[in-house]
């Protein structure tokens, strides 16, 4: 059997060389450190937390909390280490940054079928299957001939991401729905919602959005922005009324209620096909998350507004996933080359650590010549796949929302019950696909025989 090479040691690379050789097959693991950092690391171990020590939400009324549970189940020796090394968080799963590096690194370094190298790559291997697992700062000359290999246009190193609310928490007595000019096919319904300001709204909206608190670019960041894709707060500073002239220009709509166009709107537009999510559209920010949820809520028709994700600009080397993967996380333009992680445009720990896992586990079974049989998608590990998958007019990374999932067919539950409901219909999916296709690899024996959490 081939041995599998594995670029980047962070958790999402980790992750898939352990699940990997569990199934019996050979891992060589290459990892830069020591010889090489990239601008947000500080030290020399395996899986090293850059930016917190959070994993975030534990409930299950999570999505997060949902997918965390997902992979302890699923065997995941992140989750594994993390309940291990967790420190007190409250609500939150939380982790000894130090102890979990070092206990992931001992991990790894001791299993008989991983070999790690501490080596820097410089460009796509040709001994296949690679898997990539670089992360956001993925180093130029790797990124160099990654684009040379699928097209510059589709790799972006430079990220602006708008937040999604929850269509449950708008207030829809003050938006209207209609698309500029009523584009659109006859009889659908339009594709845009808008929340509209008057003249006096909309000057005190740009003042808090120009006195809110920034995040400031880390020391490694050089910030170059697009003018294409200009942080909201950077066009606000330019002019009271730049945005009235950008992404809040109210040409081509009528506001139903008033029969006259609004002074300045927001436009909302559907994060997945359920439409249980709206995108902000060019409201990409470095606001805090704080402060974000202040301003943005005194948006019209977001006064109540739940956010998925908040907006976020920061240097981020990710693929055009539903482009350019296949259902196997493969690249079309490379085959024998798959991508996870945040490389895929997933964000944060846990998604990164669940890509690493999805990857190897779709691997797995074509090398071991067992049927093809990701998580299904009422799961957030297929949820994961959900996004990655995802055909949008702009794809940009994000962590797991409860938009990734389909909706139950009742919908008239409370957003907390109809939220536990899934992840009760997951958890019952997830076992059924541990007991009829997980289970059927070779796999470590104490998590073929419970499903129970590691104590």
């Amino acid at each position: 059997m081939r041995t599998v090479t594995v670029v980047g040691g962070g958790l999402a690379g980790c992750e898939a060389a352990w699940q990997l050789s569990e199934r019996g097959i050979d891992v060589e693991l290459f990892e830069q450190k020591p010889k090489k950092r990239t601008p947000a690391q500080t030290g020399d171990g395996l899986a090293e937390l850059v930016c917190s020590n959070s994993m975030r939400g534990a409930a299950l009324s999570n999505a997060v909390g949902l997918l965390k549970e997902e992979l302890r189940r699923a065997g995941s020796l992140v989750l594994r280490i993390a309940d291990r090394t967790r420190v007190p968080a409250g609500g939150a799963l939380a982790v000894d940054r130090e102890r979990f590096s070092a206990e992931m690194s001992a991990a790894i370094a001791g299993h008989p079928r991983i070999r790690v190298r501490a080596e820097e790559v410089t460009s796509l291997p040709e001994t296949y299957p690679v898997i990539l697992a670089t992360g956001p700062l993925t180093s130029d000359a790797l990124a160099a001939d990654l684009a040379r290999a699928v097209g510059t246009e589709q790799l972006a190193y430079y990220d602006a991401i708008a937040p999604i609310v929850a269509a449950d928490s708008i207030d829809w007595s003050r938006v209207f729905r209609q698309s500029r000019y009523d584009k659109g096919e006859p009889g659908e319904e339009a594709a845009y919602v808008n929340c509209p300001f008057d003249d006096a709204g909309y000057r005190a909206f740009v003042a808090e959005v120009v006195r809110a608190e920034k995040i400031a670019p880390r020391s490694f960041e050089d910030v170059r922005y697009f003018e294409g894709c200009l942080p909201v707060e950077v066009m606000a500073e330019r002019g009271e009324m730049t945005l009235a002239f950008g992404p809040m220009k109210p040409v081509g709509l009528v506001n139903p209620r008033t029969g006259a166009r609004p002074y300045a709107v927001v436009q909302l537009r559907p994060e997945n096909a359920e439409a249980s999510a709206y995108n902000l559209v060019g409201f990409q920010t470095r606001m805090t998350f704080g402060d974000q949820a202040r301003v943005f809520r005194t948006i019209p028709g977001l006064e109540e507004a739940e956010f998925l994700r908040f907006g976020s600009v920061h240097r981020n080397t990710f693929v055009n996933a539903p482009e350019l993967l296949d259902e196997a996380m493969q690249l079309h333009a490379r085959p024998g080359v798959f991508v996870a992680g945040q490389l895929s445009g997933v964000e944060g720990y846990v998604e990164s650590a669940a890509g690493g896992f999805i990857c190897a586990i779709l691997m797995a079974q074509r090398m071991l010549e067992h049927p093809f049989a990701p998580p299904p998608a009422t799961t957030a590990l297929g949820g994961i796949r959900t996004h990655l998958a995802r055909k949008v007019e702009r794809y940009q990374p994000s962590n797991i929302t409860w938009a990734h999932l389909p909706e139950l067919a009742d919908r008239r539950l409370k957003k907390r019950d109809r939220y536990e409901a899934m992840a009760a219909r997951a958890l019952r999916d997830l076992d059924a696909w541990r007991v009829d296709h997980l289970a059927r690899l070779p796999a470590p024996r104490e998590w073929q025989a419970s499903s129970s959490l590691p104590a």
